[in-house]
């Protein structure tokens, strides 16, 4: 295994322990809401996502890059955001 495997192996596994912390930060944040639970994990994935994407302006990350990067991870909010808001208007009656 080359140097460069070493090192994309290496940042894409950051990226996702990043993500893992981040998300149980959130998790955590959203359970002590006023707003409630699922309402304060909407806010807070649509705020991860739009810090994911300026910080990936900001290092100039490659879109669709070989290893994982804060575009990747602003998709990840990004998708449990919408996740979220499509299970917090599902009301089972």
């Amino acid at each position: 295994m080359s140097n460069i495997e070493l090192t994309r192996e290496t940042k894409s596994i950051r990226v996702v322990i990043r993500l893992c912390l981040r998300m149980t930060i959130l998790v955590v944040f959203a359970a002590f809401g006023n707003i409630g639970f699922g309402r304060s994990l909407i806010v807070l994935l649509w705020m991860s996502s739009i810090l994911s994407a300026v910080l990936a302006i900001i290092k100039r990350d490659v879109p669709l890059d070989s290893a994982l990067n804060n575009w990747d991870e602003m998709t990840a909010y990004a998708a449990l955001c919408f996740l979220a808001v499509g299970l917090d208007q599902y009301d089972p009656v």
